[in-house]
């Protein structure tokens, strides 16, 4: 496939090797003209707004995903093969499974379970494990332990399902330590290790399931500053 793309009308060389990739457009569009220096919008395709511009002198964009892995998964796929990225940090919300987590808790996943079939398009005579780049994953522990951040890093659980027939099956998941629940990590481990890339899922926990605490949409748009700042800063190591 040539580029521009289906989805993504950038050219060649108008994405950073990095990208931040948060679900919500409108929030990737907060993160560039709050963050950034000198953004500049590369795509807006159905919607789906993408930027560049810099952190810290370092050369960073941040694309939304939309929601869900078939989203997700034709974003970070095409960024990955197409556009020449060989990092993408998803910066998204999550819902709490564990009573130690609260609402603004940041979770990295170091790995994450899905109740998806998209691991069955490669074949593979088994259950793939989908992880996190170790790389991004060390980067990130080492920015924390240096500025005293506190993160969560675990197992999370991507589900295509946001209402589930199951009533038991928050608690099953919460049985085998899974942190939270999330919609897209799944497919964007995935595509990184099929493409050879790597790849990191950072959330801040917007609603604690279970009980009812939970995030307004407009808490949860602006309310992230800590987890971007963080994926800024594994980002521009990740640059280095």
């Amino acid at each position: 496939m040539s580029i521009p793309t289906p989805h993504i009308e950038a050219k060649t060389g108008d994405f950073a090797k990095t990208v931040i990739m948060p679900g919500d457009p409108l929030r990737a569009k907060l993160i560039a003209e709050k963050f950034l220096d000198d953004p500049v919008l590369v795509t807006s395709v159905r919607g789906m707004l993408g930027y560049t511009g810099s952190y810290k002198g370092c050369r960073v964009s941040v694309m939304g995903s939309g929601m869900g892995m078939p989203s997700m998964g034709i974003y970070s796929y095409e960024l990955f093969n197409f556009y020449g990225v060989d990092n993408i940090i998803r910066t998204g919300s999550a819902g709490s499974l564990q009573p130690e987590l609260d609402l603004g808790d940041i979770i990295a996943a170091q790995g994450a379970c899905t109740n998806s079939a998209y691991a069955s398009q490669y074949g593979l005579n088994g259950a793939f494990a989908p992880i996190a780049s170790y790389k991004l994953l060390r980067t990130l522990d080492d920015v924390c332990r240096e500025c005293g951040a506190d993160v969560h890093i675990g197992n999370i659980l991507s589900s295509d399902t946001f209402y589930s027939a199951d009533e038991n099956a928050d608690e099953k998941w919460r049985s085998m330590g899974v942190l939270a629940i999330e919609m897209e990590t799944a497919a964007l481990y995935m595509n990184a290790a099929f493409a050879k890339k790597n790849a990191l899922a950072m959330f801040t926990v917007s609603d604690c399931i279970g009980t009812d605490k939970a995030m307004s949409a407009e808490e949860r748009q602006n309310s992230f500053t800590q987890m971007i700042t963080l994926a800024l800063e594994t980002a521009v190591r990740a640059g280095e």
